[in-house]
């Protein structure tokens, strides 16, 4: 299975299609939203994907939130989330503490480590875990080189960073 992964979207509705679109014609059926989605009706842009998401610190309408995503059949889990998905185990952490990232990749307990924050897309591996950090899927908001998501393939264990033309 291949899982979207998208962070930090601060309302960038334009970015929020295109990314969208990019996960569609990926074939894309599981989308994981690392926080900073910001408004509400930012979600309804995810509708037919399975939508698993964490908050992120500028989540300021959490049950608003809350109500959006299960709108769409959606999950917000909260701050953290500790899931599995074809025999993986993930860990999904918005990364505002990067000692607790750290912890979570050092741990060993996890496949992979799930973690955005910091708008700087980077895939590291430590051990058997792989930290994945899919950017800012905003326009202004990231680092050099533009906007960015992730795909992640459970079958290939691998995890890519792929640009949105933003």
């Amino acid at each position: 299975m291949k899982i979207g992964i998208i962070s930090d979207t601060h309302d960038d509705i334009d970015n929020i299609k295109k990314a969208v679109k990019i996960f569609k014609d990926k074939n894309i059926k599981a989308v994981i939203h690392l926080g900073d989605i910001v408004a509400p009706p930012a979600i309804k842009f995810f509708k037919g994907f399975k939508l698993i998401g964490i908050f992120g610190n500028n989540d300021g309408y959490k049950q608003f939130l809350l109500e959006a995503y299960r709108s769409i059949g959606g999950e917000l889990k909260g701050d953290f989330a500790s899931i599995e998905i074809d025999g993986l185990k993930l860990a999904l952490y918005h990364g505002e503490f990067p000692d607790i990232t750290g912890a979570l990749v050092k741990s060993g307990d996890y496949d992979f480590v799930l973690s955005g924050h910091t708008h700087s897309a980077n895939v590291t591996k430590t051990g058997k875990t792989i930290l994945v950090n899919p950017g800012s899927a905003h326009r202004f908001f990231t680092n050099d080189i533009g906007p960015t998501a992730a795909v992640l393939d459970t079958r290939s264990k691998n995890a890519e960073i792929i640009m949105i033309d933003g």
